[in-house]
C-alpha cells in the first residue's frame, strides 16, 4: 500500500483540507502515519494535534466532520490533500467556513473576508477546540 514520505517531515506531513465540492482551502494541519492509517480505514480525516500529541478526528467535538471524498498526494510524496464533504456549517474553530478567512492586504494590513457564523462558545460548550 502507497505510504507519504513521512521521514521528510521528521514523522509529520501537512494535510490541506479543500471542499470537494467548491474547491474551497477549509484547514491545513497534519498528519502522521497513525492519522494516515485512521483517514484511510474510517473515511474521516483525522489529523494529529501538534499541540495535544495526539490523534484527533476532525469535527469529533464540534460535529463539523470531514469525510474524504479523494485523497491526493504531491510529486514529493510529502504533502497530503483532503479533497473533503464537510458535514457542519463550519470548517474553523472560530465559527467561519474556513481557518484561511483573512486577507492580507499590500500595505500590510488584514481584512476578514468571511463572518462567523457558529459561535465557538456554542460549537464546543466547554471543551478544547480542534
Amino acid at each position: 500500500m502507497f505510504q507519504p514520505d513521512f521521514a521528510k517531515g521528521g514523522g509529520l506531513l501537512p494535510a490541506i483540507a479543500q471542499d470537494a465540492a467548491t474547491g474551497e482551502v477549509l484547514m491545513l494541519a497534519y498528519v502522521n502515519e497513525e492519522a494516515w492509517r485512521e483517514t484511510l480505514r474510517s473515511g474521516f480525516a483525522t489529523y494529529y494535534s501538534r499541540s495535544r500529541g495526539k490523534l484527533w478526528k476532525k469535527g469529533e467535538s464540534s460535529g463539523n466532520l470531514q469525510r474524504i471524498v479523494e485523497v491526493l498526494v504531491d510529486c514529493d510524496g510529502d504533502t497530503i490533500l483532503y479533497k473533503v464533504e464537510q458535514l457542519g456549517q463550519v470548517a474553523c474553530h472560530t465559527g467561519r467556513i474556513s481557518c484561511f478567512y483573512r486577507r492580507v492586504n499590500p500595505d500590510g494590513s488584514i481584512v476578514e473576508t468571511q463572518n462567523v457564523l457558529i459561535d465557538p462558545a456554542q460549537i464546543y460548550q466547554g471543551k478544547k477546540h480542534e
